[in-house]
């Protein structure tokens, strides 16, 4: 069906799923689409480029706002390329927002989006984001294009057993036999000489394939010298491990980590390295200074601090997986001026007998700290906060009730961490004003 004005009468609101739009698309929005008004009213537009002429076709009706996806494009940016998958694009796999634009266009895209947040959310004007040069950056220097990259991946599983991705905002699973962005050894992966996306699996809800370093006990799991590679089906609250091992290594700054199959890890082989390097440069531990490391997982950023806050300082990791605390425990064990508290953050902040910080690492949740736990920080006086953030909303947000508090935005990094698909870290440092 095709609407010459879909939004003009509110009776028609209920019948427009489906129905097809014309616009001219606008600026990138945070969440993987584009920003177009038709009759004044907001279409959120994915598989678009700012400056494109779409037709659309509407996916959700929502108050005071559309979301579209476009399926013909009438005047193409030169940033657009043909998706090299033959999942991504209208009414396919949810996964990658961005295959239809070029990386270096992906990455501007991207940096729109963190200074549209620090501005809108964080409360900071152009001129100061001008100051912090934001500007997102790979990772790394490989030539593959933003593919091959992901080391783990998690199938969900459909009625008839196949695995595959969901939907855009759905539970629908498209099933694939290929993910593109996968690293060679999770596409590789089998299970009984089977390929894990050419078997069924009709007792399972979700299969997960993880690549890692080194299989536990030594050697590579997938001989040759090729990574260790693991399948843990989940069912329920379930989870068994099927083929690989079922505790596989990760290695960053001459350290190792020896997690179970499934635990959580960066998912991009650079990123570990790449975060904890850059908390240390913007903190600059100095010797005897004490440091918290909150939502602190197995100790990545702790064991990058330790050795610098030196025989007289202290670091405190807070974490409230169990699992975790118990690899970072591990994984740490010589270094005796790091302690793991298994508590979540913000109980462990109401205890009044924490009361001596200089360094803060916050790496919290996708839905970031609150204001709580900035509250808590900011009673401390610690000279600087590394903030490692999944989302640039949820930072922007914190951002402002730091700012609020007399604290500024001192620095900012922002890495492409997750290239083909709408998300960015980043990494600010956060000082008091």
């Amino acid at each position: 069906m095709t609407v010459d004005h879909p939004v003009a009468d509110p009776d028609l609101l209920d019948e427009l799923v489906g129905a097809e739009i014309e616009c001219e698309v606008g600026p990138v929005a945070h969440g993987g689409h584009c920003v177009a008004r038709v009759d004044g009213r907001v279409v959120f537009v994915r598989h678009a480029l700012p400056g494109e002429r779409v037709r659309a076709v509407v996916t959700e009706v929502r108050r005071g706002y559309l979301r579209a996806d476009a399926v013909t494009v009438l005047a193409a940016s030169a940033d657009r390329v043909a998706p090299p998958c033959p999942y991504a694009g209208p009414g396919r796999c949810g996964g990658c927002d961005f295959q239809h634009a070029t990386l270096a266009a992906q990455r501007a895209l991207k940096t729109s989006v963190v200074r549209e947040q620090l501005q809108r959310l964080g409360g900071l004007t152009p001129d100061q984001v001008d100051a912090l040069g934001v500007a997102v950056v790979p990772l790394d220097d490989s030539s593959s294009e933003g593919f091959g990259w992901r080391t783990r991946v998690q199938y969900t599983v459909d009625a008839a057993g196949r695995v595959g991705f969901t939907l855009h905002r759905s539970h629908e699973v498209i099933p694939v036999d290929r993910c593109l962005i996968a690293s060679p050894a999770v596409q590789s992966a089998t299970v009984d000489g089977i390929p894990v996306t050419s078997r069924p699996w009709p007792d399972a809800d979700r299969v997960e394939v993880v690549a890692a370093t080194q299989a536990a006990g030594g050697g590579s799991a997938g001989g040759g010298g090729a990574p260790a590679a693991s399948v843990v089906v989940e069912r329920g609250r379930e989870r068994r491990v099927v083929a690989g091992p079922a505790t596989v290594r990760e290695h960053v700054g001459g350290r190792e980590w020896e997690l179970a199959a499934g635990g959580f890890w960066q998912v991009h082989p650079a990123a570990a390295a790449t975060f904890a390097d850059t908390v240390v440069e913007l903190l600059d531990p100095r010797v005897g200074e004490r440091a918290w490391d909150l939502y602190g997982g197995a100790g990545l950023f702790a064991a990058a601090l330790a050795p610098r806050l030196g025989a007289t300082g202290r670091l405190t990791v807070v974490e409230s997986d169990p699992r975790a605390v118990a690899v970072g425990r591990r994984a740490l064990d010589d270094l005796w001026n790091v302690r793991f508290v298994h508590a979540p953050v913000e109980r462990a902040l109401r205890d009044r007998r924490w009361t001596s910080v200089d360094l803060v690492v916050l790496d919290p949740p996708r839905a970031g700290a609150g204001r709580q736990v900035v509250d808590a920080i900011v009673a401390r006086s610690p000279r600087a906060v590394a903030y490692v953030a999944c989302d640039p909303a949820a930072l922007a947000r914190d951002v402002r009730t730091f700012t609020e508090r007399g604290w500024q935005l001192a620095a900012l990094r922002a890495f492409d961490a997750f290239p083909q698909t709408h998300h960015v870290e980043c990494v600010a440092l956060l000082t008091p004003r």
